[in-house]
Protein backbone atom coordinates (compact mmCIF):
# COMPACT_ATOMS: atom_id res chain seq x y z
CA UNK A 1 0.00 0.00 0.00
CA UNK A 2 1.36 3.57 -0.90
CA UNK A 3 2.27 5.31 2.48
CA UNK A 4 0.97 9.04 2.61
CA UNK A 5 3.69 11.72 1.89
CA UNK A 6 3.61 14.96 2.31
CA UNK A 7 6.40 17.84 1.42
CA UNK A 8 7.25 18.08 5.13
CA UNK A 9 8.40 14.19 5.45
CA UNK A 10 10.44 14.26 2.19
CA UNK A 11 12.45 17.41 3.59
CA UNK A 12 12.61 16.54 7.10
CA UNK A 13 14.54 13.36 6.08
CA UNK A 14 17.42 15.61 4.76
CA UNK A 15 17.95 17.17 8.07
CA UNK A 16 17.79 13.34 9.37
CA UNK A 17 20.44 12.44 7.01
CA UNK A 18 22.55 15.46 8.15
CA UNK A 19 22.47 14.46 11.64
CA UNK A 20 23.45 10.75 10.65
CA UNK A 21 26.49 12.42 8.99
CA UNK A 22 27.90 12.16 12.45
CA UNK A 23 27.86 8.18 13.27
CA UNK A 24 30.94 6.31 12.67
CA UNK A 25 31.19 4.44 8.98
CA UNK A 26 30.13 0.96 11.12
CA UNK A 27 26.92 2.31 12.45
CA UNK A 28 25.29 4.19 9.47
CA UNK A 29 23.81 1.38 7.97
CA UNK A 30 22.85 -1.09 10.67
CA UNK A 31 18.98 -0.01 11.00
CA UNK A 32 18.81 -0.95 7.23
CA UNK A 33 16.48 -4.19 6.57
CA UNK A 34 19.02 -5.00 3.92
CA UNK A 35 22.28 -3.88 3.54
CA UNK A 36 22.22 -4.57 0.12
CA UNK A 37 23.09 -1.01 -1.91
CA UNK A 38 20.56 1.17 -3.49
CA UNK A 39 21.55 1.28 -7.30
CA UNK A 40 21.09 4.29 -9.50
CA UNK A 41 21.91 3.71 -13.20
CA UNK A 42 23.33 6.79 -14.54
CA UNK A 43 23.17 7.52 -17.92
CA UNK A 44 26.57 9.45 -18.69
CA UNK A 45 26.99 10.82 -21.77
CA UNK A 46 30.91 9.52 -21.49
CA UNK A 47 31.23 10.15 -25.62
CA UNK A 48 29.62 11.70 -28.16
CA UNK A 49 28.96 15.25 -28.90
CA UNK A 50 27.99 15.43 -24.94
CA UNK A 51 31.06 13.87 -23.59
CA UNK A 52 32.15 17.17 -21.57
CA UNK A 53 29.12 17.85 -20.21
CA UNK A 54 29.28 13.89 -19.16
CA UNK A 55 32.35 14.25 -17.59
CA UNK A 56 31.62 17.11 -14.96
CA UNK A 57 28.10 15.42 -14.54
CA UNK A 58 30.14 12.28 -13.56
CA UNK A 59 32.21 14.22 -11.05
CA UNK A 60 28.87 15.91 -9.91
CA UNK A 61 26.99 12.64 -9.78
CA UNK A 62 30.25 10.72 -7.68
CA UNK A 63 30.40 13.88 -5.11
CA UNK A 64 26.66 13.84 -4.50
CA UNK A 65 26.86 10.26 -3.54
CA UNK A 66 29.66 10.66 -1.69
CA UNK A 67 28.39 13.25 0.73
CA UNK A 68 24.92 11.09 0.98
CA UNK A 69 26.56 7.72 1.80
CA UNK A 70 28.71 9.91 4.48
CA UNK A 71 25.23 11.07 5.88
CA UNK A 72 23.90 7.31 6.49
CA UNK A 73 23.03 6.62 2.53
CA UNK A 74 19.08 6.69 2.07
CA UNK A 75 16.63 4.62 4.53
CA UNK A 76 19.97 3.52 6.18
CA UNK A 77 21.75 2.31 2.90
CA UNK A 78 24.74 2.96 0.56
CA UNK A 79 23.90 4.15 -2.87
CA UNK A 80 25.91 2.85 -5.60
CA UNK A 81 26.21 4.86 -9.03
CA UNK A 82 26.59 2.33 -12.23
CA UNK A 83 27.37 4.26 -14.89
CA UNK A 84 26.58 3.22 -18.16
CA UNK A 85 27.86 5.28 -21.53
CA UNK A 86 24.98 6.09 -24.09
CA UNK A 87 26.86 7.74 -26.41
CA UNK A 88 24.85 10.59 -26.50
CA UNK A 89 22.85 8.72 -28.90
CA UNK A 90 19.10 8.13 -28.35
CA UNK A 91 19.23 4.48 -29.78
CA UNK A 92 21.94 3.66 -27.60
CA UNK A 93 19.99 5.60 -24.61
CA UNK A 94 17.15 3.24 -24.97
CA UNK A 95 19.73 0.22 -24.32
CA UNK A 96 21.23 1.48 -21.43
CA UNK A 97 18.01 2.23 -19.81
CA UNK A 98 17.25 -1.89 -20.60
CA UNK A 99 20.47 -2.52 -19.11
CA UNK A 100 19.76 -0.65 -16.01
CA UNK A 101 16.16 -2.72 -15.06
CA UNK A 102 17.35 -5.78 -16.68
CA UNK A 103 20.88 -6.48 -16.06
CA UNK A 104 21.80 -4.50 -13.29
CA UNK A 105 19.12 -4.40 -11.11
CA UNK A 106 19.40 -0.60 -10.89
CA UNK A 107 16.61 1.08 -8.16
CA UNK A 108 16.18 4.21 -10.65
CA UNK A 109 17.73 5.73 -13.95
CA UNK A 110 19.09 8.93 -13.41
CA UNK A 111 21.35 12.09 -15.22
CA UNK A 112 20.62 12.19 -18.99
CA UNK A 113 21.32 15.44 -20.45
CA UNK A 114 20.69 15.99 -24.10
CA UNK A 115 17.14 15.93 -25.39
CA UNK A 116 17.29 13.88 -27.72
CA UNK A 117 18.51 11.33 -25.73
CA UNK A 118 15.80 11.57 -23.01
CA UNK A 119 12.85 11.48 -25.85
CA UNK A 120 15.03 8.41 -27.28
CA UNK A 121 15.16 6.84 -23.56
CA UNK A 122 11.69 7.97 -21.89
CA UNK A 123 9.29 5.33 -23.52
CA UNK A 124 11.53 2.00 -22.57
CA UNK A 125 11.99 3.67 -19.21
CA UNK A 126 7.82 3.80 -19.12
CA UNK A 127 7.33 0.15 -20.37
CA UNK A 128 9.77 -1.10 -18.03
CA UNK A 129 8.41 0.85 -14.95
CA UNK A 130 11.86 2.04 -13.89
CA UNK A 131 11.81 5.69 -12.61
CA UNK A 132 13.58 7.89 -14.64
CA UNK A 133 15.17 11.40 -13.57
CA UNK A 134 16.58 13.37 -16.42
CA UNK A 135 19.10 16.41 -15.83
CA UNK A 136 18.23 17.83 -19.07
CA UNK A 137 16.73 21.18 -20.03
CA UNK A 138 14.28 20.41 -22.97
CA UNK A 139 10.71 21.34 -22.53
CA UNK A 140 9.58 17.48 -23.09
CA UNK A 141 8.87 16.27 -20.03
CA UNK A 142 6.56 19.67 -19.17
CA UNK A 143 5.15 19.11 -22.44
CA UNK A 144 3.51 15.81 -21.60
CA UNK A 145 5.26 14.52 -24.41
CA UNK A 146 6.67 11.49 -22.41
CA UNK A 147 5.12 9.21 -19.34
CA UNK A 148 4.75 9.26 -16.00
CA UNK A 149 7.77 7.69 -15.10
CA UNK A 150 9.90 10.22 -16.26
CA UNK A 151 10.65 13.34 -14.04
CA UNK A 152 12.96 16.39 -14.56
CA UNK A 153 12.93 17.95 -10.37
CA UNK A 154 16.84 19.30 -10.20
CA UNK A 155 16.98 21.47 -13.00
CA UNK A 156 14.34 24.42 -14.94
CA UNK A 157 13.18 23.69 -18.84
CA UNK A 158 14.30 25.71 -21.31
CA UNK A 159 10.39 27.73 -21.88
CA UNK A 160 10.79 28.46 -18.28
CA UNK A 161 14.41 29.93 -18.83
CA UNK A 162 13.18 32.18 -21.67
CA UNK A 163 10.76 33.42 -20.62
CA UNK A 164 12.06 34.74 -17.75
CA UNK A 165 15.14 35.93 -20.43
CA UNK A 166 13.12 38.16 -23.00
CA UNK A 167 11.71 40.88 -20.85
CA UNK A 168 15.31 41.82 -20.06
CA UNK A 169 16.91 41.45 -23.79
CA UNK A 170 13.32 43.77 -25.05
CA UNK A 171 14.46 46.50 -22.33
CA UNK A 172 18.29 46.36 -22.42
CA UNK A 173 19.59 44.80 -25.59
CA UNK A 174 17.18 45.43 -28.36
CA UNK A 175 13.98 44.21 -30.06
CA UNK A 176 15.00 42.87 -33.05
CA UNK A 177 16.52 39.52 -33.05
CA UNK A 178 17.97 36.78 -34.89
CA UNK A 179 18.44 33.51 -33.22
CA UNK A 180 21.22 30.83 -33.77
CA UNK A 181 20.51 27.42 -32.65
CA UNK A 182 21.15 23.76 -32.88
CA UNK A 183 19.05 21.59 -34.97
CA UNK A 184 17.34 19.34 -32.56
CA UNK A 185 14.62 19.16 -30.01
CA UNK A 186 16.52 21.52 -26.94
CA UNK A 187 17.30 23.96 -30.16
CA UNK A 188 13.79 23.60 -31.40
CA UNK A 189 12.59 24.73 -27.97
CA UNK A 190 14.54 27.52 -27.66
CA UNK A 191 13.37 28.72 -31.18
CA UNK A 192 10.16 28.34 -30.65
CA UNK A 193 9.56 29.36 -26.78
CA UNK A 194 12.16 32.26 -26.80
CA UNK A 195 9.98 33.63 -30.14
CA UNK A 196 6.92 33.76 -28.52
CA UNK A 197 8.31 35.61 -25.76
CA UNK A 198 9.82 38.15 -27.13
CA UNK A 199 7.42 38.77 -29.38
CA UNK A 200 5.05 39.09 -26.65
CA UNK A 201 7.03 41.79 -25.35
CA UNK A 202 6.67 43.56 -28.66
CA UNK A 203 9.65 42.38 -30.26
CA UNK A 204 10.71 41.08 -33.16
CA UNK A 205 12.20 37.81 -34.55
CA UNK A 206 13.94 38.58 -37.89
CA UNK A 207 16.28 35.36 -38.66
CA UNK A 208 15.79 31.74 -37.13
CA UNK A 209 19.54 29.92 -38.13
CA UNK A 210 19.12 26.50 -37.19
CA UNK A 211 22.69 24.03 -37.37
CA UNK A 212 23.76 20.54 -36.99
CA UNK A 213 24.71 19.97 -33.71
CA UNK A 214 27.66 17.78 -35.18
CA UNK A 215 28.60 21.14 -37.53
CA UNK A 216 32.90 21.87 -37.15
CA UNK A 217 32.99 25.26 -38.80
CA UNK A 218 29.94 27.78 -38.80
CA UNK A 219 30.74 30.88 -41.04
CA UNK A 220 28.84 29.79 -43.56
CA UNK A 221 26.10 30.38 -41.44
CA UNK A 222 26.80 33.78 -40.67
CA UNK A 223 25.75 35.81 -44.01
CA UNK A 224 22.27 34.70 -42.83
CA UNK A 225 22.35 37.30 -40.09
CA UNK A 226 20.06 40.02 -41.03
CA UNK A 227 22.03 43.28 -41.68
CA UNK A 228 19.15 45.39 -39.00
CA UNK A 229 19.72 42.70 -36.49
CA UNK A 230 19.94 44.63 -33.10
CA UNK A 231 20.50 41.59 -30.92
CA UNK A 232 22.22 38.21 -31.63
CA UNK A 233 20.78 35.31 -29.36
CA UNK A 234 22.98 32.06 -29.83
CA UNK A 235 23.13 28.83 -28.06
CA UNK A 236 25.33 26.14 -28.81
CA UNK A 237 25.94 22.61 -27.90
CA UNK A 238 28.99 19.92 -28.50
CA UNK A 239 32.71 19.99 -29.04
CA UNK A 240 33.00 22.65 -31.46
CA UNK A 241 31.20 25.21 -29.11
CA UNK A 242 34.81 26.81 -28.99
CA UNK A 243 35.17 27.57 -33.32
CA UNK A 244 32.11 28.44 -33.00
CA UNK A 245 32.28 31.66 -30.94
CA UNK A 246 35.37 32.19 -32.52
CA UNK A 247 34.30 32.31 -35.73
CA UNK A 248 31.63 34.60 -34.89
CA UNK A 249 33.86 37.22 -33.45
CA UNK A 250 35.79 37.01 -36.90
CA UNK A 251 32.57 37.51 -38.97
CA UNK A 252 31.66 40.94 -37.27
CA UNK A 253 35.00 42.08 -36.04
CA UNK A 254 34.24 45.65 -33.79
CA UNK A 255 30.54 45.70 -35.48
CA UNK A 256 28.69 42.93 -33.73
CA UNK A 257 24.89 43.57 -32.43
CA UNK A 258 25.00 43.11 -29.30
CA UNK A 259 25.00 39.63 -28.21
CA UNK A 260 23.28 37.12 -25.60
CA UNK A 261 23.79 33.79 -25.32
CA UNK A 262 22.79 31.44 -23.84
CA UNK A 263 26.19 29.62 -21.99
CA UNK A 264 25.51 26.38 -23.35
CA UNK A 265 27.20 28.29 -26.22
CA UNK A 266 30.71 28.15 -23.98
CA UNK A 267 30.58 25.12 -21.25
CA UNK A 268 33.62 24.04 -20.73
CA UNK A 269 35.50 26.82 -22.55
CA UNK A 270 37.80 29.15 -20.89
CA UNK A 271 35.80 32.52 -21.30
CA UNK A 272 39.63 33.90 -21.88
CA UNK A 273 40.86 31.87 -24.82
CA UNK A 274 42.39 33.47 -27.61
CA UNK A 275 39.89 34.75 -29.79
CA UNK A 276 37.11 35.41 -27.40
CA UNK A 277 37.64 38.99 -26.48
CA UNK A 278 35.11 40.28 -28.43
CA UNK A 279 32.67 38.82 -25.77
CA UNK A 280 33.86 41.54 -23.67
CA UNK A 281 30.52 43.38 -22.50
CA UNK A 282 27.84 40.25 -24.25
CA UNK A 283 25.29 38.65 -22.16
CA UNK A 284 24.68 35.35 -21.11
CA UNK A 285 21.91 33.16 -19.65
CA UNK A 286 23.32 30.72 -16.90
CA UNK A 287 21.64 28.41 -14.72
CA UNK A 288 24.79 28.20 -11.92
CA UNK A 289 26.87 31.02 -11.93
CA UNK A 290 30.26 29.77 -13.01
CA UNK A 291 31.83 32.42 -11.18
CA UNK A 292 31.97 32.93 -7.73
CA UNK A 293 29.63 35.65 -6.76
CA UNK A 294 30.52 39.15 -4.13
CA UNK A 295 27.47 37.82 -2.32
CA UNK A 296 28.43 33.45 -2.76
CA UNK A 297 25.94 31.91 -0.50
CA UNK A 298 27.43 29.09 2.12
CA UNK A 299 25.36 26.58 0.10
CA UNK A 300 27.26 27.47 -3.03
CA UNK A 301 30.89 27.58 -1.51
CA UNK A 302 30.27 24.26 -0.07
CA UNK A 303 28.98 22.50 -3.18
CA UNK A 304 31.87 24.01 -5.14
CA UNK A 305 34.47 22.50 -2.36
CA UNK A 306 32.60 18.88 -2.61
CA UNK A 307 32.78 18.80 -6.48
CA UNK A 308 36.22 20.53 -6.65
CA UNK A 309 35.68 23.51 -8.52
CA UNK A 310 37.45 26.51 -8.03
CA UNK A 311 36.24 30.60 -7.67
CA UNK A 312 36.52 30.56 -11.44
CA UNK A 313 34.53 27.64 -12.57
CA UNK A 314 37.71 25.47 -13.25
CA UNK A 315 39.13 21.90 -11.66
CA UNK A 316 40.78 23.06 -8.48
CA UNK A 317 43.75 20.41 -9.74
CA UNK A 318 43.59 21.73 -13.58
CA UNK A 319 42.62 25.33 -14.18
CA UNK A 320 42.11 24.50 -17.94
CA UNK A 321 39.77 22.42 -17.07
CA UNK A 322 36.69 24.85 -17.25
CA UNK A 323 33.26 22.92 -15.92
CA UNK A 324 30.04 22.87 -17.31
CA UNK A 325 29.05 24.88 -14.08
CA UNK A 326 25.26 25.82 -15.40
CA UNK A 327 24.15 22.81 -15.64
CA UNK A 328 25.69 19.89 -13.54
CA UNK A 329 24.15 21.28 -9.96
CA UNK A 330 21.15 19.18 -11.74
CA UNK A 331 22.61 16.51 -11.01
CA UNK A 332 23.59 17.17 -7.83
CA UNK A 333 19.87 18.79 -6.52
CA UNK A 334 18.07 16.09 -8.28
CA UNK A 335 20.01 12.92 -6.08
CA UNK A 336 18.71 15.09 -3.04
CA UNK A 337 15.51 14.65 -4.42
CA UNK A 338 15.51 10.92 -4.90
CA UNK A 339 17.39 10.29 -1.48
CA UNK A 340 13.78 12.25 0.05
CA UNK A 341 11.41 10.30 -2.16
CA UNK A 342 12.64 7.36 -1.31
CA UNK A 343 12.79 8.45 2.83
CA UNK A 344 9.28 10.03 2.65
CA UNK A 345 8.18 6.71 0.78
CA UNK A 346 9.79 3.87 2.54
CA UNK A 347 11.25 2.68 -0.43
CA UNK A 348 13.12 -0.52 0.53
CA UNK A 349 12.44 -1.90 -3.66
CA UNK A 350 11.43 -1.90 -6.88
CA UNK A 351 7.96 -3.11 -5.08
CA UNK A 352 7.99 0.40 -4.21
CA UNK A 353 8.31 2.36 -7.24
CA UNK A 354 5.20 3.59 -7.45
CA UNK A 355 5.19 4.66 -4.23
CA UNK A 356 8.35 6.62 -4.91
CA UNK A 357 6.61 8.63 -7.82
CA UNK A 358 3.81 9.31 -5.55
CA UNK A 359 6.74 11.23 -2.98
CA UNK A 360 8.28 13.12 -5.50
CA UNK A 361 4.88 14.16 -7.02
CA UNK A 362 4.09 15.47 -3.48
CA UNK A 363 6.48 17.73 -3.24
CA UNK A 364 6.29 21.68 -3.75
CA UNK A 365 8.69 24.04 -2.17
CA UNK A 366 12.63 23.05 -2.81
CA UNK A 367 14.64 25.62 -0.35
CA UNK A 368 18.02 27.04 -0.96
CA UNK A 369 19.96 24.17 0.95
CA UNK A 370 23.22 22.43 0.99
CA UNK A 371 20.84 20.17 -1.33
CA UNK A 372 19.62 22.76 -3.77
CA UNK A 373 22.91 24.61 -3.99
CA UNK A 374 21.33 26.69 -7.28
CA UNK A 375 18.82 28.36 -5.41
CA UNK A 376 15.51 27.71 -3.79
CA UNK A 377 12.64 26.13 -6.68
CA UNK A 378 9.14 25.31 -6.54
CA UNK A 379 8.50 21.44 -7.97
CA UNK A 380 5.38 20.89 -10.12
CA UNK A 381 4.22 17.45 -9.34
CA UNK A 382 1.53 17.34 -12.19
CA UNK A 383 4.33 18.16 -15.13
CA UNK A 384 6.95 16.34 -13.48
CA UNK A 385 8.83 20.14 -13.99
CA UNK A 386 11.02 21.80 -11.25
CA UNK A 387 11.14 25.94 -11.40
CA UNK A 388 14.15 28.42 -10.13
CA UNK A 389 15.88 30.99 -10.84
CA UNK A 390 17.62 32.27 -13.59
CA UNK A 391 20.66 34.17 -13.78
CA UNK A 392 22.14 36.99 -16.61
CA UNK A 393 25.55 37.48 -16.29
CA UNK A 394 27.58 40.05 -18.38
CA UNK A 395 31.11 39.19 -19.54
CA UNK A 396 33.44 42.05 -17.66
CA UNK A 397 37.05 41.81 -17.52
CA UNK A 398 37.27 38.51 -18.72
CA UNK A 399 34.80 37.10 -16.10
CA UNK A 400 30.96 36.25 -15.97
CA UNK A 401 29.16 38.71 -12.92
CA UNK A 402 25.80 38.42 -12.83
CA UNK A 403 23.61 41.42 -13.12
CA UNK A 404 19.80 40.51 -13.13
CA UNK A 405 18.39 37.44 -11.00
CA UNK A 406 14.94 36.70 -11.95
CA UNK A 407 12.27 35.49 -9.73
CA UNK A 408 10.93 32.17 -9.46
CA UNK A 409 7.21 33.63 -10.01
CA UNK A 410 8.90 34.90 -13.99
CA UNK A 411 9.64 31.40 -14.91
CA UNK A 412 6.20 29.63 -14.55
CA UNK A 413 3.54 28.71 -17.13
CA UNK A 414 0.43 27.11 -17.18
CA UNK A 415 0.23 23.13 -16.85
CA UNK A 416 -0.08 21.42 -19.96
CA UNK A 417 -0.56 17.66 -18.76
CA UNK A 418 -1.27 16.18 -15.43
CA UNK A 419 0.65 13.10 -15.27
CA UNK A 420 -0.90 11.82 -11.75
CA UNK A 421 -3.75 11.36 -13.79
CA UNK A 422 -1.77 8.34 -15.68
CA UNK A 423 -1.82 5.11 -14.33
CA UNK A 424 1.30 4.20 -12.24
Amino acid sequence: MTKPTTRRTALKTLAAGTAAASLPLWARYTHAQTAAPIKIGFQQHATGIGAAYGRWYGRTTDAAAALINEGGGINGRPVEIVAEDDGTDPKRGAEVVEKFATQHGCDVGFGTLFSHVVIGSAPRAGELKLPYFVVSEGHHVASGMLNRYTLQPGITDVKSQVQAMAPYVHASLGKKVTMIFPDFAFGHDHRDYFSAAMEAQGGEILAKIAIPPTETSFTKYFPKIPRDTEVLYHVMVGPAVLTFVKELGEFFGPSAPAIFGFIDSLEAVDIRSPGLEFLEGSYFWEGNPRYAQADQSEHDAFYRERVGVDANGASVTDPTDISTYAHMFGCWETLHVIKAGMEASGYAGPGDRAALIEAVEAMTDMPHSRAHPQGAKVFNGKTHQVFGHQYISRVEGGRLNVVHTTSIEDTLYPDEVDYTTMPL
